[in-house]
């Protein structure tokens, strides 16, 4: 199987595990993550300003439910897709992400009331869902044990430099055209492309899974482990790869708050919309950058350091947020923010690829990717009552303490 793979792949090379050995198919995936990342980026930057402007919602609860919508949807449907692509193979669930994508961008367009926002929203979760996930299975089954935090960092550059990007072209256009339809054309290019590019050049990985089973001196599992029993082991009972969950969620519960309530933040503050664009498009824009180097260094000196101090990190930067009045002291935290977070998230994602069998990883990637992505659904609701109840700045202080603590539980829990 893994000769057959290395032929599809390679022509008539010899397979290989490796990301230079496969940089073709490897950079071709890596593109095609940057348009999944740039179909959130178009509306991070003015989605809360619809709310308010052209629906008048005024509870941040409210303002904040697309985020909670997206997260559960995006959350179960990681699940899902590790476990299917596991089953019937990589490229069939990222072809399929692509096509449920395809309404969201006409929908933000065109929507005539806010439930019609929170059905594009729980659309594009589910196909986040299936195609972030399937980008982040294809390039570890690509790049082999040995280049994995690497390969996760070139992934997380590629999907937030885009997020970032979108932001910023979704809130320039806002800015010079208004919030709608204009910045959600963008959507319809970011569509098209990906899901040409999977149907046409993207190739199937699965079959590298067992040609890194042989390189790594190991055999195929004769009794694979069941759903439940990778669930339990994922969420509680392995303390290496329940501490990544846990803190994969809390670092998406704080991004899930600066989504929704740092827009509202800045412009408290007297911050125009290409303003607000701009401290939209920072911090994931150095998140993004950040992931080139920390992954590649938890390759070398080990994954827990960087998780742990990395979430201290971010629990200072948005500490520092909540203090803020002006431009460059948004700006100064948004970079904090963004290197503490990319501490994190290219780490969290070898550090399952490091513990998980290749038998039964796509399915550990999955329900560590449910943990992680239904903290922006944590997040937004926790983030909207205590706005509601206690006002802006105590929210985001509530959940600067939470990522500190994430930090600390890692660092005692976790073993290298």
């Amino acid at each position: 199987m893994a000769d057959q793979a290395g032929d599809h792949l390679n022509g008539s090379r010899k397979p290989a595990l490796g990301i230079r050995e496969n940089l073709p198919q490897f950079s071709l995936l890596v593109l095609v993550n940057a348009f999944v990342g740039a179909m959130v980026g178009m509306e991070r930057s003015i989605l809360p300003a619809i709310a308010e402007e052209e629906f008048l919602l005024v509870a941040k609860s409210a303002i904040l439910s697309f985020i909670v919508v997206f997260g559960v949807s995006k959350a179960l449907t990681n699940y899902f897709a590790g476990r299917l692509s596991d089953a019937y193979g990589r490229k069939i669930i990222l072809i399929t992400g692509w096509f449920v994508a395809a309404p969201v961008p006409f929908l933000l367009m065109w929507a005539p009331s806010w439930n019609i926002v929170l059905f594009a929203n729980l659309l594009l979760g589910i196909s986040q869902g299936l195609t972030w996930s399937t980008t982040v299975i294809m390039k570890i089954d690509l790049s082999g044990p040995r280049n994995r935090g690497l390969a996760m960092g070139l992934n997380e550059f590629a999907g937030y430099l885009a997020v970032a990007l979108g932001a910023l072209a979704s809130g320039y256009v806002a800015g010079r055209w208004g919030l709608r339809p204009e910045p959600f054309f963008l959507g319809v290019v970011f569509v098209v492309a990906g899901l040409l590019l999977s149907i046409f050049c993207v190739r199937e990985t699965q079959q590298f899974v067992s040609l890194e089973v042989v390189e790594v001196g190991g055999t195929q599992d004769e009794s694979p482990l069941s759903q439940r029993s990778i669930f339990w082991r994922t969420s509680v009972s392995d303390k290496n790869l329940s501490s990544v969950s846990q803190a994969g969620l809390v670092n998406n519960l704080n991004d899930g708050m600066a989504w929704g309530l740092f827009p509202l933040i800045y412009a408290s503050a007297g911050l125009g919309l290409l303003q607000i664009g701009w401290l939209a498009a920072i911090y994931p824009a150095v998140w993004a950058l950040g992931q080139l180097y920390t992954g590649a260094l938890s390759d070398r000196i080990g994954r827990k350091p960087l998780i742990a101090s990395g979430m201290i990190v971010q629990a200072a930067a948005i500490f520092g947020i909540a203090w803020s009045q002006s431009f460059m002291a948004f700006a100064v935290c948004a970079v904090a923010l963004g290197l503490g977070t990319a501490m994190v998230y290219p780490t969290l994602l070898a550090a399952i690829g490091d513990v998980a069998h290749p038998n039964w990883r796509g399915a550990a990637v999955g329900v560590y990717r449910l943990w992680r992505d239904l903290g922006y659904a944590i997040g937004a609701i926790l983030a909207g009552v205590l706005s509601d109840l206690a006002g802006l700045s105590s929210a985001v202080l509530a959940i600067a303490a939470i990522t500190f603590m994430s930090g600390i539980l890692v660092q005692v829990r976790m073993r290298e």
